[in-house]
């Protein structure tokens, strides 16, 4: 009996050895071991040791790979006629299919607990939180080592600005990043707020990451504000919130305008560039024409090779011949020429129709809007997500970036998984498990 209590006790620290893992791939690249021949995240470090084991303890996903290969054959292709290069393609294609089955073997290997997994992400949301608002006070303190964390992550930025004097960005590498990670903790922590009923985080633990989240002061953060006021109106009910929620929306954005210099340029510099297609050195704030610059680019490869598109990694290449920023002596505007600023452009520009249409098919798809007869943890887990989702598509290219396809996947099988709970009671994880017992 001893010998076997201690194997368990082995099994159960191997087991949150491998959960620490799988969430430090998610929370942390801010960090490098090396930038040549590409950038290697501590999370591709995490994908070489584990993914192995999952590999031999479990079934390939065969509609995901069938999807790779289809992206494969279209991007040798795309090499052969000069549309992009093997080094920017290998590179990038094999990040996605390392990164995508990674994640795919991790909730299978979790039986498609999903919502412990996104119980996981929430505590992590916190934690990353909590050094923010560590972050914050050691700024205002003047405490250089506990704001400034240059000294611990090698890709890490630290970002002036916002009301305080400092943006927080807490682990991430700029607070763009913090707020697309953290989207799907803020909108169960604002749920906590608006509802009797508290969801997987206490009312503190939520006030927490709503409070860093504002501090980080970032553009994108704002915009997933707005998104979790109108898919909260949506979930909960708009006759019985709107007049709760659109002054809320109208006087945080008025807030926002007034209060934040950064944010009002970006929106007058964004809304004036794309509805009069002029640039004005000096006047056009940078990351607005960054965008539209992209855009431009994207569209233009888009009409080129609409079906299948120039291959994954090749918006670069399409940047050289598209680009309109060629004649702008200034620095600066080739940023994001890598992953086009927005993954709705890249996959517009490197995946083409294919592509394209089948991230928004699974996006749509497999949305689940509340059921009140069925008020479970799916619809939670769904409209979280699809915020991050939606964020990405707007400002956020990287296809693997912060452990964006674990949260794609996840939303894919919650889907699936609602599916079961309304079809026998049961979602995916009771099944699997009863299944495997079975077997056992």
């Amino acid at each position: 009996m001893e010998s076997l209590a201690k194997d368990h006790l082995i099994k159960d620290r191997k087991y949150y050895v491998i959960v620490i893992f799988i969430y430090i791939s998610v929370f942390i690249n801010s960090y490098i071991f090396f930038k040549d021949p590409f950038e290697f995240y501590i999370g591709y470090l995490i994908y070489l040791v584990l993914l192995p084991a999952f590999i031999g303890r479990h079934r390939p996903p065969f509609k995901l790979i069938g999807i790779f290969i289809i992206l494969f054959i279209s991007g040798l292709f795309n090499i052969s006629i000069g549309n992009n290069t093997p080094q920017l393609f290998f590179k990038v294609f094999t990040g996605i299919l390392l990164s995508y089955l990674f994640y795919y073997y991790v909730i299978v290997e979790f039986r498609f607990n999903l919502e412990q997994l996104f119980k996981w992400y929430l505590k992590g949301s916190y934690i990353v939180s909590v050094i923010g608002i560590i972050q914050f006070i050691s700024f205002q303190l003047d405490f250089e080592l506990g704001y400034n964390y240059s000294w611990i992550f090698n890709k890490w930025g630290l970002i002036k600005g916002g009301n305080f004097g400092l943006r927080v960005n807490s682990v991430f590498g700029e607070p763009t990043y913090l707020a697309a990670t953290l989207s799907a903790s803020f909108f169960v922590s604002v749920l906590n707020f608006v509802r009797k009923e508290v969801y997987f985080l206490t009312r503190f633990q939520s006030m927490v990451i709503i409070l860093v989240y504002f501090l980080s002061f970032s553009g994108l953060g704002q915009v997933g504000v707005f998104l979790s006021i109108i898919l909260l109106g949506i979930s909960l009910g708009f006759l019985r919130y709107i007049f709760v929620i659109a002054p809320l929306g109208a006087l945080l954005f008025s807030f926002l305008y007034s209060s934040s210099k950064d944010f009002s340029e970006r929106f007058d510099s964004t809304v004036e560039i794309f509805t009069t297609e002029k640039f004005v050195l000096g006047k056009t704030h940078g990351s607005s024409f960054i965008l539209y610059n992209n855009f431009v680019v994207a569209t233009e490869n888009f009409k080129s090779n609409f079906m299948f598109g120039s291959g994954v990694g090749s918006h670069p290449v399409a940047f050289e011949k598209f680009s309109t920023a060629k004649n702008i002596r200034v620095a600066g505007f080739s940023n994001n020429s890598a992953d086009a600023n927005s993954m709705l452009l890249r996959l517009l520009s490197e995946t083409g129709l294919f592509g394209t249409l089948l991230f928004l098919y699974v996006t749509f798809k497999c949305y689940v809007r509340r059921n009140e007869q069925y008020d479970d943890y799916h619809w939670i887990l769904s409209n979280s997500i699809l915020i991050m989702i939606l964020l990405s598509l707007f400002r956020q290219g990287h296809y693997f970036l912060n452990g964006f396809p674990f949260f794609m996947i996840m939303y894919y099988y919650n889907y699936a998984s609602y599916k079961s709970y309304i079809e026998t009671g049961q979602d995916l994880y009771n099944t699997t498990s009863k299944r495997l017992e079975l077997a056992d």
